[in-house]
């Protein structure tokens, strides 16, 4: 890669690396995932920033939002938005650069992170996941 021509990615190219990182994920992960929609932004809202007692905007990589299964959120309720994670492009990017890691692994690990909310699951489980993505 010739890095001296390179740009970061802009939010449309972020949004395909975080659908293929949703893609690498196993199977039968997203296939419990059903009706989770995934959100790519800059940053978090100053509403979301507020409430995680955030110090910068920078400081949230994602946000799981919705009623998990762990909060019992199987069940759809009228009027209900349906459950999201987003993904905040410029504070990854951040991250990124201040790390040895790859952008996917970033972007596959922060996913991973907030669907498992959706689960409830514990870390281990979350990293096992994380190893599983192709």
């Amino acid at each position: 890669m010739d890095w001296a021509q390179a740009c970061s990615p802009s939010l449309a190219q972020f949004e395909a690396l975080a659908e293929a990182a949703w893609a690498g994920l196993p199977e039968e992960f997203r296939k419990l995932c059903d009706g989770v929609v995934l959100k790519v932004e800059d940053f978090p809202a100053d509403d979301v920033l507020d409430e995680m007692g955030a110090e910068t905007e920078f400081d949230i990589l994602g946000l799981f939002t919705g009623r998990g299964l762990a909060q019992g959120g199987g069940e759809k309720l009228t009027g209900q938005l349906p459950n999201m994670v987003f993904i905040y492009r410029r504070p990854v990017l951040d991250y990124w650069a201040a790390h040895d890691e790859t952008l996917g692994d970033i972007v596959t690990h922060v996913l991973v992170h907030e669907i498992g909310h959706h689960f409830g699951l514990s870390d281990e489980d979350m990293e096992r996941i994380e190893q599983a993505a192709g």
